[in-house]
């Protein structure tokens, strides 16, 4: 189990790029729909969620483009996560310079995939510099559990990966442990593939707890792991068991890893499943048929739950059970997010409770 710094203001922290999410209604297309629904949302964001819904301190680090309504409505939904904020306003620099991203997805339905589409031109989250943050305030005086990384923000910009090295060297020298979802993405790569390698495995040189299938760890980390063998549920299985051990020799800081498993039936119905490693043992939840309403934030949501495991001093299975069950609400909800009622929620989907309460 790791040990968590005790009387820390923050349970967990992240630096993240905040954009808004347009979805259209009634899980209709993109391309014939005029009604839309919108959220505020990031990956990083969606991975404080549970725990700041279930009582703890939670921070992020972002920007915000100065007088935007859209950064009045993330402030505003933040606000109403129980999510603290630090960011500063950035000036606009004309109808041609900065503004939040936009992710433009459907949910899908039956056999028709969910499409996402990305705008992220002239995205405010890559100038993320930590100059324009107190670290000493924020690591040292008040104090952090655990600071999580994405390689989405890492891999933004150069800006935004020198941004998430400095603060895992501060962190890390001031006692907060670090969590590294590597979230390979080869069109934020390209052109940059040296350099990335170099700062990507210095931030899991210093991570406790490492997230990622084996493609991550393979494109991000360039760990050559054994061949998994076939793309069904037992190989990747025995697939990542082979790369963590492989990883492990690269990478001994380490304390836990993990991923989840999933296989797409269609847009509706999911096999659903996780496995992780940590205090010398392996602990696999084998997938389970799961109910879907919208896939996108799922992944975040078991990230999301085994943090707050971790935090709330869990063992890893435990902890990992409480992921599973974490990512399998925020499939159940129009969120990017799980948002929990209390923790009774979440045992009741692992158990498979699916009763009314009264």
């Amino acid at each position: 189990m790791l040990e968590l710094r005790k009387n820390a203001k923050y349970n967990l922290i992240v630096p993240t790029s905040m954009g808004v999410r347009i979805t259209p209604v009634d899980r209709q297309v993109v391309q014939t729909s005029n009604m839309y629904r919108m959220q505020a949302t990031s990956a990083e964001s969606n991975v404080l969620n549970v725990a700041s819904s279930l009582g703890k301190s939670t921070l992020v680090l972002t920007t915000f483009v100065k007088d935007s309504p859209i950064a009045l409505f993330i402030k505003a939904e933040l606000r109403k996560r129980n999510i603290a904020y630090i960011g500063k306003d950035v000036e606009q620099g004309g109808p041609w310079g900065y503004r939040h991203q936009f992710n433009i997805a459907d949910s899908g339905y039956g056999l028709r995939g969910p499409r996402v589409a990305n705008d992220r031109a002239g995205e405010v989250g890559r100038t993320l510099n930590v100059k324009d943050f107190d670290l000493n305030q924020i690591f040292n005086v008040d104090g952090a559990q655990i600071l999580h990384l994405s390689g989405l923000v890492a891999a933004l910009s150069k800006e935004t990966t020198e941004f998430c090295l400095e603060l895992a060297r501060f962190a890390k020298k001031a006692g907060t442990k670090i969590a590294f979802d590597l979230n390979y993405r080869a069109s934020f790569w390209k052109g940059r593939e040296e350099e990335l390698s170099r700062s990507f495995s210095e931030i899991a040189s210093l991570a406790d707890i490492l997230i990622g299938n084996e493609e991550d760890f393979q494109l991000s980390l360039g760990i050559k792991g054994p061949d998994a063998g076939g793309k069904d549920i037992a190989s990747k299985i025995e697939g990542f068991k082979g790369m963590i051990e492989c990883v492990k020799k690269a990478y001994p800081n380490v304390s836990y890893y993990a991923t989840t498993l999933r296989e797409v039936k269609n847009a509706n119905e999911h096999l659903w499943g996780a496995i992780s490693y940590g205090d010398g043992k392996w602990t696999v939840i084998d997938p389970r048929p799961i109910q879907v309403l919208d896939r996108i934030g799922g992944g975040d949501g078991f990230v999301a739950g085994l943090l707050y495991g971790i935090v709330s001093e869990f063992d890893i299975e435990k902890a990992t059970q409480f992921g599973w069950a974490s990512g399998v609400l925020a499939t159940t909800t129009l969120d990017d997010y799980a948002t929990p009622a209390d923790e009774e929620q979440i045992w009741s989907i692992w158990k498979g409770n699916a009763r009314v309460k009264r």
